[in-house]
């Protein structure tokens, strides 16, 4: 895959947000080590400063697009990592699914646990998984894809694509969960909305990005 111009939304002197593509890892993984998003925006940040460091504070799923927050100190990531739940104020995805759905909007509720092969599923044993919530609306349809504006009120590994799986309305291209092929030739799922509150000066602040101009066609087109 050829390698783009780093997309950043946002950047201060505490933190920098950027526009993930799909394909690439966050982090490195025993198997890849170099082509990462944390790789190209610590490239970027050295190019002005060799010695700047930075730090993720949360990270997407590979195939997945969207709103990635590094911190420029340690002492930030901690903040924001030890206080997730009150400083991110909220969290919005939008997902093109299988199929029309019956209710124009829900929210999805199960705990989820991890397999040893890596996959999640919901249960209902809240001693045995750990509490998902996720909410969702029908932004737009046709006979065989729905896109929905989804939030996520906990960030549980594939939360996303476990319940829309759950609801069979799997996220086209996750093979993983459901899907086997995609038309987008991608996973339907990008990280577009994310509010937080800086723990230091209190103020909110709220990023967003576009759209995949995949997703849009999608709907352009006639069934």
């Amino acid at each position: 895959m050829k390698k783009k111009k780093l997309d950043i939304i946002y950047e201060d002197k505490n933190i920098i947000v950027v526009n993930k593509p799909s394909g690439l890892l966050t982090i490195s993984t025993p198997k890849e080590k170099i082509r990462t998003l944390y790789h190209e925006v610590s490239d970027y940040l050295k190019k002005s400063n060799p010695k700047m460091k930075v730090f993720i504070v949360h990270r997407l799923d590979k195939d997945t697009s969207g709103i990635v927050l590094f911190a420029k100190n340690q002492n930030l990531k901690y903040m924001y990592q030890n206080n997730w739940d009150s400083l991110v104020l909220k969290r919005g995805y939008v997902a093109v699914v299988e199929g029309k759905l019956e209710k124009e909007s829900g929210t999805i509720k199960s705990y989820l646990k991890e397999t040893k092969t890596f996959m999640t599923y919901s249960t209902n044993d809240s001693k045995n998984g750990k509490l998902a919530i996720t909410k969702y609306k029908v932004i737009k349809s046709k006979k065989k894809y729905s896109m929905l504006e989804v939030e996520i009120k906990t960030g549980r590994k594939n939360q996303i694509r476990v319940h829309m799986k759950d609801i069979k309305h799997p996220i086209l291209g996750d093979s993983k969960y459901g899907n086997k092929k995609s038309i987008l030739g991608r996973l339907g799922l990008h990280a577009n909305l994310l509010v937080i509150k800086n723990p230091v000066t209190n103020k909110v602040m709220e990023f967003s990005c576009k759209i995949p101009k995949s997703f849009e066609e999608l709907f352009g087109k006639e069934d």
